[in-house]
Order: C-alpha cells, then sequence, then structure tokens
C-alpha cells in the first residue's frame, strides 16, 4: 500500500488531530491541573456529543489487553463510572495522569482535548493572562473610489457611527484563517465561561505548512539516541480572544509559548492577531477598525466591569450609581428615579429590639461624650467626613472585596509647573510700560485702556458714560459690572499673556505608577483614612475613566472629553 501524502495546505488544523501522549506538552497541559479538575475534564471527554473528538480506547472483547496495567473498559458507561469512582474517593493526581496518558487516552489526544485542559487552567487560575482591551471602530465609507487615494476615506474612523458588527462564529473563524500566513497552522476552539458574558477563542499557532500528522510529529534533525525528538509543539504559540456580549470591545490577551519567546515575537503575534480580527468582521462596504483603550488588566472581571455589556461611557466611581449593575440597585438607589424607595415590611420584635439597642447606646454615648475631650471628638468627626466624601467619590466601587481590582496604573503629566502670574508680569514690566503710555497718550478721554477695543466695547462705554452725565446714582450694580468688565483682558491682550506665560512654562517630565492587587481600592482607603483630600483628588484618582494608563492635561485623562475614550 502507497504511503498516505501530506501537502502544504492552506487549511487549519482539525481538532480531531492526535498528538502523541509521550509528547512534553501534553504531559505538562495535564500536569498543572488539579485531581478534581482533570477528573471533570475526563468525564466531558467521555460525553456522548464529545466522541468524535475525543473517543477513548475500549476493549473488543479479546486478550490483546489482559495483562495491562490499566485494562481499557468494555462500554462508555463503564469507563465513566469508573472515572466517577474516582472522584468520590480520595488519590494523587499522578494516578489520574497515568490513566489517561497510559491506559484510556494511549493512542494520543486530540487538539480539542488539550484546548478543553488548557482552557480549564485558564479558569481555575484566572490572573495567569495579562488583557489588552480594543475598541471597534466602523471606518467611513468613501462616496465614490476616487476618494478614497484623495482623503483616505476607508483610514477615518466614523465617530458618529453606533453600529455594532454582527458576530457568527463559523464565518468569522473562516475570514480570519484567510489571514493566516500559508507556512503557519492554527487550531481554533470557541468556549463560553460560566458566570461571565463573554465568548472565549482560543487560538493554537504552529509553524508547520500541514495540517495532518506531520504538523505534530517529531522532526528530529539529529540521529543519536540521545537527543530528544523536536517537535512544532517547541514552538507553539497560543493567544486568547474574548468577545463581550453586546459590548464594541474586545479583549485580546498576551501570547504564551510552550518553549522560549522572544518578547519581539510575543508582540508580533498578537499585532497580527489585532490586525486579523477587523478584517474578519468587516464585509463588503462596511469595514472596521481596531484601536486600543489604554487598558490592561489580568482581571478579567475588572474588564468587563470596565468595557462590558453598556459599559462604554466611562460610567465609573461617583457615577457608578447611574449605571447599577443590578436592576434592583437601578430602581432604588439611581438618582435617575423619579418614585420614591418602598420602604420594607415592619416587624415588631425586631423594632422593639432596636428600640431597646437604641436606649442601650444613647447611654453609652452619654457616657463616651463625658469622658471623650474635644480633639478626640473632632478627629472623630473628621474621620466621618472622610469616609462620606469617599463614599460620593467612589461610590459603591473600587473596593477591596469586590474582584475587580487593577494591579498597575501609570499617569504620564503633561501640565506645565504652576508659575505666579506676578512672576511673568513683572518680567515683562519694562517693556509694556512705554507702550501702555504711548497708547495712552493717543487715545481721547472716556475711552478705557486696552490695546484692541472693538466697536460694541466703545459703544457700551460711551452709553455708560452719558447715564453717568445725568446723575443716575441708581444703576450702582450696571456701574459694577462695568469695573469687573473693565479687568478682563481683550482678545489681544490674553493671547499676548498667553505667549508670554507659555515662554515661561516648564513642563517636568512626572511619571507615576500605582502598584498593587487593587490600586483604586488602596486609593479609597488612602482617602477613607484622610491621607488623601478626598474634595481636592482629580477624577482620574477614583478609576471613573477606565484606564490604567493616560497622559493628565487640565486635570484630566487626554481623550474624549477627559474620559480617556
Amino acid at each position: 500500500m502507497a504511503p498516505r501524502l501530506s501537502l502544504p495546505t492552506t487549511a487549519r488544523l482539525p481538532s480531531s488531530l492526535r498528538v502523541n501522549p509521550s509528547n512534553p506538552a501534553v504531559t505538562k497541559a495535564l500536569n498543572r491541573l488539579s485531581r478534581p479538575s482533570l477528573l471533570s475534564l475526563a468525564l466531558d471527554w467521555l460525553d456522548p456529543d464529545n466522541q468524535s473528538l475525543c473517543p477513548p480506547l475500549l476493549q473488543d472483547n479479546d486478550d490483546e489487553f489482559e495483562h495491562d496495567l490499566y485494562p481499557p473498559a468494555e462500554s462508555l458507561a463503564e469507563l465513566r463510572q469508573l472515572y466517577a469512582d474516582m472522584q468520590s474517593r480520595k488519590g494523587s493526581k499522578r494516578e489520574v495522569v497515568d490513566r489517561i496518558l497510559e491506559g484510556d487516552w494511549r493512542d494520543g489526544l486530540s487538539l480539542y482535548q488539550l484546548a478543553m485542559a488548557d482552557q480549564q487552567y485558564l479558569y481555575d487560575h484566572p490572573g495567569t493572562l495579562k488583557w489588552a482591551c480594543y475598541k471597534i471602530h466602523r471606518l467611513q465609507t468613501p462616496a465614490h473610489e476616487d476618494d478614497i487615494e484623495a482623503d483616505g476615506g476607508y483610514e477615518k474612523v466614523d465617530k458618529q457611527a453606533m453600529h455594532v458588527p454582527r458576530f457568527h462564529p463559523s464565518t468569522f473563524l473562516q475570514n480570519l484563517q484567510a489571514q493566516v500566513l500559508p507556512d503557519v497552522k492554527a487550531h481554533y476552539n470557541f468556549d463560553r465561561p460560566k458566570g461571565l458574558p463573554l465568548l472565549l477563542l482560543r487560538i493554537f499557532v504552529l509553524d508547520s505548512p500541514y495540517n495532518t500528522d506531520l504538523a505534530v510529529s517529531a522532526a528530529s534533525g539529529s540521529s543519536s539516541s540521545a537527543t530528544r525528538a523536536v517537535t512544532s509543539f517547541d514552538a507553539s504559540r497560543t493567544i486568547y480572544v474574548a468577545f463581550p456580549d453586546a459590548s464594541p470591545h474586545i479583549f485580546v490577551s498576551k501570547s504564551q509559548s510552550t518553549g522560549p519567546m522572544t518578547p519581539l515575537e510575543t508582540r508580533s503575534l498578537r499585532a497580527l492577531v489585532v490586525e486579523g480580527i477587523p478584517k474578519a468582521l468587516s464585509r463588503p462596504g462596511e469595514r472596521y477598525a481596531l484601536k486600543s483603550v489604554d487598558l490592561q488588566t489580568k482581571n478579567l472581571d475588572a474588564m468587563l466591569s470596565l468595557r462590558g455589556a453598556g459599559r462604554g461611557n466611562a460610567a465609573a466611581g461617583g457615577w457608578s450609581v447611574y449605571a447599577a449593575d443590578k436592576a434592583g440597585d437601578a430602581r432604588t438607589d439611581s438618582p435617575l428615579n423619579t418614585l420614591l424607595p418602598t420602604p420594607p415590611l415592619s416587624d415588631a420584635p425586631a423594632e422593639e429590639e432596636e428600640r431597646r439597642d437604641v436606649r442601650v447606646g444613647n447611654k453609652e454615648s452619654m457616657s463616651r461624650k463625658r469622658v471623650l475631650d474635644p480633639e478626640a471628638a473632632e478627629e472623630e468627626k473628621r474621620c466621618k467626613r472622610a469616609r462620606l466624601v469617599a463614599q460620593a467619590r467612589f461610590g459603591e466601587s473600587m473596593k477591596v472585596d469586590d474582584g475587580k481590582g487593577l494591579e498597575r496604573v501609570d499617569i504620564l503629566f503633561e501640565d506645565p509647573f504652576p508659575i505666579p502670574a506676578a512672576d511673568v508680569e513683572g518680567e515683562n514690566y519694562d517693556q509694556e510700560e512705554p507702550d501702555a503710555e504711548r497708547s495712552h497718550s493717543k487715545r481721547p478721554k472716556g475711552r478705557r485702556k486696552g490695546a484692541d477695543v472693538n466697536p460694541l466695547e466703545e459703544d457700551e462705554e460711551d452709553a455708560d458714560g452719558d447715564a453717568e452725565k445725568h446723575g443716575d446714582r441708581g444703576d450702582r450694580g450696571a456701574t459694577a459690572h462695568k469695573e469687573s468688565r473693565d479687568r478682563i483682558p481683550t482678545g489681544s491682550q490674553a493671547r499676548r499673556e498667553d505667549r508670554d506665560r507659555d515662554k515661561w512654562t516648564w513642563r517636568p517630565n512626572i511619571r507615576l505608577s500605582f502598584h498593587g492587587p487593587h490600586v483604586f481600592a488602596g486609593i479609597r482607603q488612602l482617602v477613607e483614612a484622610g491621607v488623601i483630600d478626598g474634595g481636592r483628588m482629580p477624577g482620574w484618582m477614583t478609576g471613573e475613566d477606565g484606564v490604567t494608563a493616560g497622559a493628565v492635561r487640565n486635570g484630566r485623562i487626554k481623550g474624549f472629553k477627559g474620559s480617556g475614550l
């Protein structure tokens, strides 16, 4: 029989492709899971719906496996009962791994099984991957083909479009596969994590032109038996893409590798994925692009709370009361609610106990007031006010136990160093005084000082002067308004003052980097402790901008109206 040929192809790797159990990548994927996760995973493999991709080895009523250490089961139900019994008793993880690799799946694990094992590890350890957030923008469609070369209409973002592209998994994978190079093969696997409103895509990349067993088989270039066989798994890379429900954002993880990998290769793989995703989502006459949102974290729950469904408007911090997570919170706590909340039903025993506690508390407070000195009372009042300010600035978000912590926040300050206006005026006093004298000598009487006076202001001054000549002493408010208006600089004066100030402006290079398990929860604790003045604290310190990196200008994160978007 002639050997089967494997030709280079542009197709993706099939999920039923088996990998040898002796491959170090297979052993590593199973050994990093706990015993309960391994047993749960094996039961999922034995589900009747997964038998086309995860078939175990079953006995065919012969004596071939009579003296085997792990004899195969005769039926699928028997094998499921065996793993269910292992769940009910104690044992070691090594027992389960050996049973899988040397017994029931000794012929190899499919790529689908390895994908499930990798995703199970991600669910057990959600902080292992670092995610970056990107926003889907629709590009402008030119009215004519000549406009494409004229103004590059296809490269301009349509800021007024509120359209979110339709997402169909099979069509998306077909379009994404068209962007993959022919000498690289990829395996895709979709899954929906429990408790998270998103669809997770795992992309497994191999450097091989084949999509058969040759892509995962050993290819050693040395004839020495001591040299370990080199496979394409040694250079394999894995990257995750999360699609939140009803959100124009996409989360892309940092790529992982089973072998050594340079940072340049890691960034290049992510760049290829970020470049291919908008092309896979685009259709004729409807093109999209991905733009970074400057939000990176290892906490997927925090990413969903900031850029999930209905979270594209930077409604965090104290503004979170307008976008409550639960329907009950939105009905009772939202300031936009026009109806008063319904009071809870009264309970007579509970009310009696509460009155008794109030009487006891009043006696204790009276005795405490006699003991506390004025300084302690003032300190208690200050702490209470600090807690109220923190509640107003942060709302119900940014708490230590909310499970939505951001690990790092990097801020660059672009604001100029504050310079007193007297220093700038004193520096230019000698130059401005002769000009002021010359302009004063040429100006007729009844006109106010200034380099440029428009006709409208001159007419107003003449009208005010006529009112003073007629002895209208009742319009003192108008006179006061005129005096305050005289102190407002005209357009030319304001521009000259800005030029003088810019000439002496000093912008120091200041960068702040906050580290911790929950950065903004730590800032909230500092506000509650009175270390940070919550009333004068800028808004970006409350996390309401929803970014982890940004440049501060005029006290706000630089972006769309200061929201960082």
